[in-house]
């Protein structure tokens, strides 16, 4: 279900007395792009590493891939179905959300094959 890993990663983080400014960007970054591998890919795994220094998040997916990465980059460009934006989601902030709470943000894609997005939140 989208949003279960971003809140059960919010839970540990706080259970490991990480920074509460460090875990709302961890949750945030994390829910905008489980939202997006809901909406657009057919399936996909995240991973997260926690050091000392940051929280290493990867999300892998298989789907369609980002034609113009700089275009989904802006916000409100959105390529959800109109069903998807009737229940509120697909805003086009996706992306600049990701972007916007992390202190890192690479994005790998292939079309037809899929995206890997790898985020990093700074912990000192």
């Amino acid at each position: 279900r989208a949003g279960e890993a971003s809140s059960d990663v919010k839970g540990k983080l706080k259970q490991m007395g990480v920074s509460p400014d460090a875990v709302r960007k961890v949750a945030i970054a994390m829910y905008e792009g489980e939202i997006n591998m809901v909406i657009h890919a057919k399936g996909g795994e995240i991973t997260v590493n926690i050091t000392p220094e940051e929280i290493e998040m990867i999300l892998a997916d298989v789907g369609p891939g980002i034609p113009d990465v700089e275009l989904a980059m802006q916000a409100g460009y959105s390529t959800a179905p109109d069903e998807v934006r009737s229940l509120g989601f697909g805003a086009g902030m996706g992306l600049p959300n990701m972007k916007k709470y992390s202190d890192v943000l690479e994005v790998d894609t292939t079309l037809g094959v899929g995206t890997t997005v790898r985020m990093v939140v700074k912990i000192v």
